[in-house]
């Protein structure tokens, strides 16, 4: 926890008890005063639950979307941490090509979008990248969308009884409200997009995953 946390609005982002189910959505809470702190449900570790704490700012809103796989943590890791490859399970995107950096902390990668959506591209920096912890963080920098500072932080951790047999993957996000939108719009304009994605990366791993098998 930060040890000054900002003095703009707070919010209380809490991971409920609903938080291992496939899909699970969960949202920002008010939160009085300016202390920044989080209470994670059981079903979620401390460890991951403070990666899911934002500051958040009144015009921004913020959520989390939690997904299940069958794939191990090893697994779904080694498709999430490829900074320079998100196509391989987010349908939304076009193209990726890496602007600057070498793959470490700080490296920028320019993303194209499909038609169809309210955007044309997005450069994005990389901001997490803990291979031990198994977290990835980036933060939107620039280009032609209307999700500025938009910024997503997504974590892995062992299922049920940690055995390495399945995966939870949360990812929440913090971003302002467009000029013209509420927050509710804008969160279920993301929360549907980042469901789409998780629900795509836990059928690309469990594919990876069968592949792997097979061919050891």
């Amino acid at each position: 926890m930060p040890p000054n946390p900002p003095k703009s609005s707070i919010l209380l982002h809490r991971i409920n008890h609903a938080a291992a189910s496939v899909g699970a959505v969960t949202n920002c809470h008010d939160l009085h005063g300016d202390i920044l702190v989080v209470k994670p449900a059981t079903a979620v570790p401390d460890a991951v639950a403070r990666y899911h704490t934002h500051a958040v700012a009144p015009n921004q809103c913020c959520s989390a979307v939690v997904q299940e796989t069958t794939a191990s943590v090893a697994t779904v890791w080694s498709v999430v941490r490829r900074f320079d490859n998100p196509q391989a399970y987010k349908n939304f995107v076009k193209s990726c090509h890496v602007i600057g950096g070498d793959g470490e902390v700080g490296t920028l990668r320019e993303v194209h979008i499909i038609s169809g959506l309210p955007a044309a591209r997005s450069t994005e920096r990389l901001e997490i990248l803990d291979e031990e912890r198994h977290v990835l963080s980036f933060s939107v920098v620039g280009g032609e969308h209307r999700l500025a500072n938009y910024r997503s932080v997504t974590t892995l951790h062992p299922s049920g009884d940690g055995s390495g047999s399945g995966t939870v993957v949360v990812e929440s996000y913090v971003v302002d409200v467009p000029p013209g939108n509420t927050k509710e719009d804008t969160r279920v304009f993301v929360d549907t997009i980042v469901r789409c994605n998780l629900q795509s990366l836990a059928q690309t791993a469990e594919k990876t995953q069968l592949t792997n098998k097979c061919c050891s």
